[in-house]
């Protein structure tokens, strides 16, 4: 095995029943004594060098203080570590706790990862030893004893990882993927605008030549906002673009996107209907969607979740239609679909689907919950095919639950493992019929400042349970769980929210994940917790540049608590609220007005526009639902239903209006996705087409001075696309403001795979 694919797993003499392929067979793990144990993976290598993560769990009684220390065989040296203090002497390797991850309680564990230097090779440690105990314990009391059912592999084998071409750089620079220029023409009036990507390493020193057909139509190399008015030009006409970098030009990128009618349409394969056990018909609706890179081209694909029409809120009874995923090329080739099966019941809060390049191989890969039936792009199953553990009401709450990692370019099952929190007692997260324990949220965090995990979670009226997951070398491995029920974390309890969000709060080059009115630290740890409780809208970002830091603006439900606040993102401090008044349903925060500085909030509950010092300084927008940069200023507009209007204090101005298409989600009216997927840093718009037979993207058609690298190169930008399709889906922040007066974009501290 190449050394970048080391990995060590320490567990207890334990036989587990594993089904593959049909057969039951048993495993055996290496004989062990209680103690603790070690989690130590290797997650990259380059000629010289290595990173490598490390998971201490605890399984005595607790501790408040660690040390680990193992022992290197073959002359490897730590020469950089975050989340601990590691020393070497010799062979010897010691890891002590810093303060933030200094107590370990009974079963509970702690994380920490470091560079490191090899010659020769690179072999993992024998043995490790926490407080002098040696680790060969057995896994945590709430770990599965029985893995999940698996398929065989696919008959191609998925790509192995290779090491990358520069050594990665130290925590707090974090991995992003590789794009192309993303180049697209839109018809606007009588000529094309053209724009391209910036990349998030080409701050400064680029320059760009465009060319339609093989003519160059820039005088000069365009130094300002990457996109061009080619006026007169013909419909229809090719273009590409050349970078400049100190006078030499670069290779073509591919050619432009053509927006013919100001959008692209991606046909769709439109799923058979069919009827549930009560015989009730439905038929399919796209509903959701994301992009990732699927196949390391440096494009996006789209991936897009199949509704049925009889798709329920969880407070519903009633049989569903199957839930089906799949992949297109922006071209409408479908790659794959996937079929959930009759085990995952279809509806907003049941399938949250994440898309991303986990494992650093330069090709996104897509996961989600899976059970008995599930059958992946090709055709592999998970679990019994005859399974069927819906009950009379329609719902699923007995019988195993899965989380499966797929290959993003076949379809094929990567990882299938126990979904972490289990159902349990389905009384016992806050009813006995099936509302509250199937409430599901779901995101990607850069939780060790380099690399992204998967977070999965369960709960948020009640208790709320968050499990961090990494996939390494083909392999899904949980980081940690947060549990509100855990000692300490009470204050977590109740105060998720029906979507969560993503970013660097403290600004230690780690994310963390706000829970709504929780936030849990990069280490699965409660940072705080404002205690207002639930709601539905939330929004976090750079909405007051007047102040150091991150802000979160969120609307609450609890009819005695604050109808909305403004708080600061690192200490749950609240700024600014406002009184008491029910259920406030909508609420949103941005920079959609020059007239003040900064972000401006409104929310349905309350009356007016605020400030961000929370006064009131004009006419609330006619809408409250999502934003949309799309015009050639810095200030963004409204996106609601299918439409794009900008804010005027006397009334909105239509800069859109969507032809044939729908919006999604009932009432919410949200888009199938909506973020900077294409050109310049503006962002498009998708919507299904009413027949859903396809996907129309639109771009804008106006021009812009403003230069601004791609926003999918802003790490809280790019994991808020992912997470956008979460429960009630809600638009994209980056972590840095963009606005009237807004200064120059900080150059991100990124490295591209």
């Amino acid at each position: 095995m190449h050394p970048s694919r080391h990995r060590l797993i320490l567990l207890a003499a334990t036989t587990a029943a594993t089904v593959v392929a049909g057969t039951l067979g048993t495993v055996v793990a290496s004989a062990a004594a209680v103690g603790c144990r070690i989690d130590y993976q290797i997650t990259n290598q380059w000629q010289g060098g290595f990173g490598a993560n490390v998971t201490v769990t605890n399984l005595g009684d607790p501790v408040n203080g660690w040390a680990v220390t193992w022992s290197y065989a073959a002359g490897q040296q730590v020469t950089q570590a975050w989340n601990a203090t590691v020393t070497q002497s010799g062979a010897q390797v010691t890891a002590r706790n810093v303060d933030h991850n200094t107590a370990i309680a009974t079963n509970g564990s702690a994380s920490f990862g470091f560079n490191g230097s090899w010659t020769g090779s690179n072999p993992v440690p024998a043995s490790f030893a926490l407080n002098g105990t040696t680790c060969t314990g057995a896994p945590p009391t709430d770990e599965p004893t029985t893995p999940p059912p698996t398929t065989p592999p696919p008959t191609t084998p998925p790509p192995t990882t290779p090491p990358p071409t520069t050594p990665p750089p130290s925590a707090g620079v974090l991995q992003m993927e590789k794009l192309d220029r993303g180049l697209v023409s839109v018809r606007s009036g009588s000529g094309n605008l053209v724009s391209w990507r910036l990349l998030g390493t080409e701050t400064s020193g680029v320059s760009f030549n465009l060319y339609r057909g093989s003519t160059k139509v820039n005088a000069s190399p365009i130094t300002g906002a990457t996109n061009y008015l080619d006026s007169g030009a013909a419909a229809g006409s090719a273009y590409t673009v050349r970078a400049v970098v100190g006078g030499a030009e670069q290779a073509a990128s591919p050619p432009a996107l053509q927006f013919g009618a100001g959008y692209l349409d991606v046909p769709l394969q439109v799923p058979a209907g069919g009827s549930t056990p009560s015989g009730e018909s439905y038929s399919y609706s796209a509903s959701d969607a994301s992009v990732g890179d699927l196949n390391g081209d440096g494009s996006y694909e789209i991936v897009l979740k199949w509704e049925p029409s009889n798709a329920k809120d969880n407070s519903q009874s009633g049989y569903t239609g199957n839930v089906y995923v799949d992949a297109y090329t922006l071209t409408g080739t479908r790659l794959w679909r996937i079929d959930l099966g009759r085990n995952i019941r279809a509806g907003a809060h049941y399938t949250q689907f994440q898309v991303y390049d986990y494992d650093g191989d330069g090709r996104a890969e897509v996961a989600m919950k899976t059970a008995d039936g599930t059958r992946s792009g090709t055709g592999q199953l998970i679990g019994s095919s005859s399974a069927d553990y819906r009950n009379s009401s329609g719902y699923v709450l007995s019988g195993p639950e899965y989380l499966t990692m797929f290959n993003g370019q076949t379809g094929a099952i990567a990882s299938t493992v126990n979904y972490d929190p289990p159902r349990g007692t389905v009384s016992s997260w806050g009813d006995s019929y099936g509302n509250r324990v199937d409430r599901f949220l779901a995101g990607t965090a850069y939780l060790d400042g380099q690399r992204p995990s998967l977070i999965m979670a369960r709960g948020y009226y009640t208790r709320a349970v968050i499990a961090a997951w990494d996939f390494r070398n083909g392999t899904l491995t949980k980081r940690w769980t947060f549990d509100s029920n855990s000692s300490g974390n009470g204050a977590a309890a109740g105060q998720g929210n029906h979507q969560l969000s993503v970013a660097d709060v403290d600004a230690d080059g780690r994310q963390e994940i706000v829970y709504g009115a929780a936030t849990i630290d990069d280490n699965g740890r409660l940072l705080h917790s404002t205690g207002n409780g639930h709601g539905d809208a939330m929004h976090v970002g750079d909405l007051d540049p007047g102040r150091a830091g991150l802000e979160v603006f969120k609307v609450d439900e609890d009819g005695s608590k604050p109808s909305s606040y403004f708080a600061d993102a690192r200490t749950g401090q609240v700024l600014w609220s406002t009184p008491a008044s029910g259920d406030n349903g909508r609420g949103v925060s941005a920079d959609i007005w020059a007239g003040s500085p900064g972000a401006e909030s409104w929310s349905s509950a309350v009356a007016g526009l605020a400030n961000t010092r929370g006064q009131n300084v004009g006419r609330k927008p006619s809408s409250a639902n999502f934003l949309a940069w799309w015009d050639g200023d810095p200030v963004r507009e409204l996106l609601d239903g299918t439409k794009v209007d900008k804010y005027g204090t006397g009334g909105e101005t239509r800069l859109l209006d969507g032809s044939g298409v729908a919006s999604n989600n009932g009432t919410k009216s949200t888009p199938a996705l909506s973020g900077d997927i294409l050109g310049d840093w503006r962002e498009e718009v998708i919507w299904r087409t009413t027949d859903s037979r396809a996907l129309r993207i639109y771009s804008t058609p106006t021009p812009t001075s403003t230069r601004i690298y791609t926003l999918m190169h802003d790490p809280q930008y790019r994991v808020a696309i992912a997470w956008q399709n979460t429960a009630y889906n809600q638009p994209p922040h980056p972590g840095f403001f963009i606005g009237n007066g807004m200064g120059t974009p900080p150059t991100p501290d990124i490295y591209l795979r």
